[in-house]
């Protein structure tokens, strides 16, 4: 049984690195879609200030 412990123990850092890894990417996509969107939306009020049809 001791080789179970061995492996459990062997396997937690990999998976908290997987998990921080994974959490960070999470964010950093998820702000690009913001901030995409956000310029998106002031491009379009931009467009529409300026008397421009509005972008495809």
């Amino acid at each position: 049984m001791d080789w179970l412990s061995n492996a459990v123990w062997s396997l937690i850092p990999t998976i908290f690195a997987g998990l921080v890894l994974w959490i960070i990417l999470r964010a950093v996509l998820r702000a690009d879609r913001t901030e995409r969107r956000v310029y998106k939306q002031i491009e379009a009020e931009e467009r529409a200030k300026a008397g421009l049809p509005p972008k495809e």
